[in-house]
């Protein structure tokens, strides 16, 4: 239910999708480095438009029936939607109209989420540095970095993140992303890896609408322990953090081993969030509030309120009655029961008005 509801938001704010919005001027052809995994939109302004794709590591010919991909579709507008895309569709994908008229193609690269290599400048961490590969003419590979992406939080210390792409250049030519470059060519090397950089950061507040806050609640996993929490319309591509009861869950004390009350998923750049206590978990994309999950309350409890409020009126008003009664009688008992002991107590410590006369005349 919820993955329809964020689909529909999605549509419904283009600029504010679970996906990342790629565009390419018509006619142009356009290279991108991605991370694979994570949702992407191929934009193409063609109602009833073609795609053909052509994956490099294949080689063999280009190809049409999108039935055979069950992660991609095409959106009314004529855009591709690809979910979750693998790291083996990095390739070419070319939009065409009714006219057979080549609109756009774009050449995408989805790099190997799960080799993200992570790092955050405020616990003195490092990127990767460049190096070379000895493929014929000494290549050299290093990292290409995105901008960074706005601060995560405003008004308070947050975070903020920016990624970067395996890019390789030979000499004098124009730098491609690794596995455009590499193709169908299998090459074992750690430094052939995306990365994400993490640093503190600070932004004033501005006033936002909150137009797309869902509200959703969770068990924990009898077997595990825990259970995922989804950020909805969230994405690597841009800001995100976390709160557990108002507690901002950080990036660097998950990178420094401390403790911070559940485990932000890196290859997403975490709008998963695994969580392993009871509490009241609140997610923000570009500082606005988009998801808000409360623990599920316990059965047996559940069940009790829903007894109480089956009971009939007049049962709910007797039981109501009765109780008073009940509570008037104890409330009787007690004050007699106290009253008792006073008088007990009175009549041991000092003596009864009569008794003091009588020892009045006898001084006498």
């Amino acid at each position: 239910m919820l993955t329809a509801l964020w689909l529909l938001l999605s549509f419904a704010a283009p600029g504010l999708g679970a996906y990342l919005f790629v565009t390419c001027p018509r006619g142009a052809q356009c290279q991108r480095a991605l991370l694979s995994e994570n949702d992407v939109l191929l934009h193409c302004n063609s109602s009833g438009a073609q795609w053909y794709y052509f994956f490099v590591k294949d080689r063999t010919r280009w190809f049409h029936n999108l039935q055979d991909v069950p992660n991609m579709e095409i959106t009314p507008d004529g855009s591709l939607l690809i979910r979750s895309p693998l790291s083996a569709q990095t390739g070419f994908y070319s939009c065409w109209d009714k006219k057979d008229v080549q609109l756009v193609q774009y050449k995408i690269d989805f790099q190997d989420v799960t080799s993200l290599h992570i790092t955050h400048r405020g616990l003195g961490q490092v990127p990767l540095q460049n190096d070379t590969l000895s493929l014929g003419s000494k290549e050299v590979v290093f990292t290409h970095w995105e901008p960074w992406q706005d601060c995560n939080r405003c008004g308070k210390l947050g975070e903020r993140k920016r990624l970067g792409y395996c890019y390789i250049q030979e000499t004098l030519e124009e730098p491609m992303p690794c596995w455009l470059y590499l193709g169908d060519v299998t090459v074992w090397n750690q430094r052939l890896r995306p990365e994400m950089q993490v640093e503190t950061c600070y932004a004033d507040c501005t006033t936002f609408a909150g137009k797309h806050i869902v509200f959703d609640n969770f068990k924990l996993s009898e077997q595990s322990g825990s259970t995922w929490l989804t950020c909805p319309l969230g994405s690597i591509y841009r800001p995100i953090i976390w709160e557990a009861n108002d507690v901002p869950l950080k990036w660097e004390d998950q990178l420094s081993g401390r403790e911070v009350g559940g485990f932000l998923d890196p290859a997403n750049g975490g709008r998963r969030l695994q969580v392993f206590q009871p509490a009241v978990y609140k997610c923000f994309v570009q500082q606005e509030l988009m998801g808000h999950f409360n623990p599920r309350p316990d059965p047996e409890v559940l069940e009790t309120l829903r007894e109480d409020a089956s009971l009939p009126q007049a049962e709910v008003a007797g039981k109501g009655t009765a109780d008073s009664v009940l509570k008037g009688l104890k409330l009787t008992l007690l004050v007699a029961t106290v009253l008792g002991l006073l008088g007990v107590l009175l009549k041991h410590f000092h003596p009864s008005q009569g008794s003091r006369s009588k020892k009045v005349l006898l001084v006498k």
